[in-house]
């Protein structure tokens, strides 16, 4: 560090580029700079201002190199050139869209239809190529919402299972249950295919004659199925006309959103005043708002060759006028950076924004799918398990002794649907024990709501345990005996009291090694914990603070419960006078005495 904090202040104060190097000598970041001295110089000195990506940057800088420029213009262009012919890992690095994208039918019993980039399958049928990946990605997903087409992994030829969220939310046909044959199915694709070639003007004509026909016929289901088909046709068609913006006919609109140490920029694309294309980038780490910005307009519109005359933002960027001088100069377009604060290009500024957002919600949302696919087949289960519960026992020495269960849906927790359970049968400590009282409750609870609203009303897909092998073999056999099958696994704990294992009543399941499931697992761990202690302490609060009110002459555990639900606390009570004590229904003055002289002494 004082080797470079030595050679950094050997600088020159003139615009030009650096370029930092790690121990191998290879270049991790490429920048540029109006005074070179002082923006170098800026990396070695205290790091308590710098973002962690600059923090981790300069721990593996062991040296640099700089070119000195003209000026800050000659900077920003070579600085440009040398991060395109390098990639170094720690500037803000974009892929280069171009090539062709195709939709695939898969030539299979129940066919899935798929954006790809590239014709791998030979058996399959291609669609394509197409320019604009926008418009084959929509389109797929148009047909999909449509047709209600599957859009899992599952295998339909197998035995039937139980379907996912998608098929109650009506967006699944479902041939999961096997109630749909594969000549139908094929049927509906073929109608999809259709929809791809025609568009949705002959689509819609070519099933108002089949309406008519199946109306005939008195098929008045088919004729439904296919009256819901168009509605949804001409639903997803409306929507796409909404995005419209007249005032500017060309311009990219480019919106940042942050959470946490993460950021996502979205770009919608305009033409004519229409939206054509939109496009997502996610960061991992990023040094602030406005660099960010910056940087990755450069790295943007370096790539782009199709640059429009207005680039809206939601913020501002370095070098304004630089980059607007930085983009003529070499893509020989003369564009206008706007920031609007109102009407309607700030609206569309905003949608933009709210896209951004949206993308962190996308990708944990499949980021928490993948996981729940990783567990079934770690696991190996026969479905993925949407939906889990977990379980719990808390007692101090077999004291309040209580049972906790929470529940996770599509792997977020749904605490709506989390119960408590204070254990009835055992005054002592015995988990065992405990854990089968609690799980022959909720068999109980389950055949009474069977088919109901109530969250008791259906069965998990997963059931863990908190415990170990014990504990499992428990719960296994009350599901055995009330001959209900549902997958149960133990939950066994580290040092650290995080989930190292899974366990079955026969072997352990090491999860260590599977960092989102462990990581997911101990999640649900911890918050079962969490939940059902503290269940267990506020019993044991409540009934301390009743044993010490019992001590007074004359108070029972009826008197103290009146006595706590009116003023709250122990404290409040010992604060109280005689006349306070005595408005209180049920007390006597003898008790309003007794407490107050219990508190306060003879003294009145």
């Amino acid at each position: 560090m004082d080797f470079l904090k030595t050679k950094a202040n050997k600088l020159p104060e003139k615009p030009g580029v650096y370029i930092m190097k790690d121990s191998d000598k290879n270049i991790i970041y490429i920048g540029k700079a109006k005074i070179l001295k002082r923006r170098v110089s800026q990396y070695f000195l205290s790091s308590k201002k710098h973002s962690e990506k600059i923090k981790a940057m300069v721990s593996n800088i062991k040296d640099f190199e700089y070119i000195v420029t003209d000026s800050e213009f000659e900077a920003l262009v070579l600085e440009c050139s040398l991060i395109k012919r390098h990639k170094p890992k720690y500037n803000v690095l974009l892929k280069d869209d171009k090539g062709y994208n195709y939709i695939e039918i898969t030539n299979e019993a129940f066919p899935r239809i798929l954006y790809v980039k590239q014709k791998n399958n030979p058996s399959s049928l291609y669609f394509g190529p197409y320019m604009n990946s926008f418009y084959v990605k929509n389109l797929v997903q148009e047909v999909i919402n449509i047709f209600k087409l599957p859009t899992c992994n599952r295998n339909f030829l197998t035995s039937k299972t139980r379907p996912c969220l998608n098929y109650y939310i009506n967006k699944c046909i479902a041939p999961c249950k096997q109630n749909i044959s594969s000549k139908t199915y094929k049927s509906i694709i073929d109608e999809a295919i259709s929809f791809i070639k025609n568009g949705s003007k002959n689509t819609i004509e070519k099933l108002n004659s089949e309406i008519i026909a199946a109306s005939e016929n008195l098929n008045f289901e088919k004729a439904a199925n296919l009256r819901d088909r168009i509605k949804s046709i001409k639903t997803i068609v409306k929507e796409k006309q909404k995005v419209v913006s007249n005032k500017v006919k060309n311009q990219d609109v480019i919106a940042l959103a942050i959470s946490g140490n993460k950021a996502s920029i979205h770009v919608f694309r305009f033409e004519n005043g229409n939206l054509y294309d939109t496009e997502n980038f996610l960061f991992d780490s990023f040094e602030d708002e406005i660099s960010l910005r910056t940087e990755f307009i450069k790295r943007y519109y370096d790539l782009k060759t199709d640059i429009p005359e207005n680039i809206t933002l939601d913020g501002d960027i370095e070098n304004e006028e630089l980059i607007e001088k930085w983009i003529y100069k070499t893509k020989n377009k003369n564009i206008k950076i706007l920031k609007p604060i109102k009407g309607e290009q700030f609206k569309l500024v905003q949608m933009c924004k709210n896209n951004a957002y949206e993308a962190f919600n996308i990708k944990n949302q499949n980021d928490d799918l993948q996981v729940l696919q990783k567990l079934k087949d770690i696991l190996h289960l026969e479905t993925v398990p949407y939906y889990i519960e977990a379980y719990d026992i808390s007692n101090l020495q077999g004291s309040d002794n209580v049972g906790g269960m929470v529940v996770f849906k599509n792997a977020v927790p749904l605490k709506s649907s989390y119960k408590r359970f204070k254990i009835k049968t055992i005054d002592h400590q015995d988990d065992y024990n405990s854990i089968r009282e609690v799980l022959e409750r909720r068999i109980k609870n389950y055949r009474e709501n069977k088919d109901t609203d109530n969250s008791f009303g259906k069965l998990p897909d997963l059931i863990l345990i908190d415990g170990g092998v014990g504990q499992t073999s428990a719960a296994r056999e009350i599901f055995s005996k009330e001959n209900i099958n549902v997958s149960i696994f133990g939950m066994v704990k580290d040092d650290r009291h995080r989930t190292r294992a899974i366990t079955t009543h026969e072997e352990i399941i090491d999860i260590a090694k599977h960092k989102s499931v462990f990581n997911f697992l101990t999640k649900i761990q911890d918050e079962v914990h969490r939940f059902t202690i503290g269940y267990h302490k506020s019993l044991r609060n409540k009934r301390v603070k009743t044993s010490e009110l019992t001590n007074i002459p004359g108070v029972g555990e009826k008197t103290s419960k009146i006595l706590l639900k009116k003023f709250g606390s122990i404290k409040n009570i010992s604060l109280a006078s005689t006349e306070e004590l005595l408005s209180i229904k049920g007390i006597t003055k003898p008790c309003a005495e007794a407490i107050f002289k219990y508190f306060n002494g003879e003294n009145q």
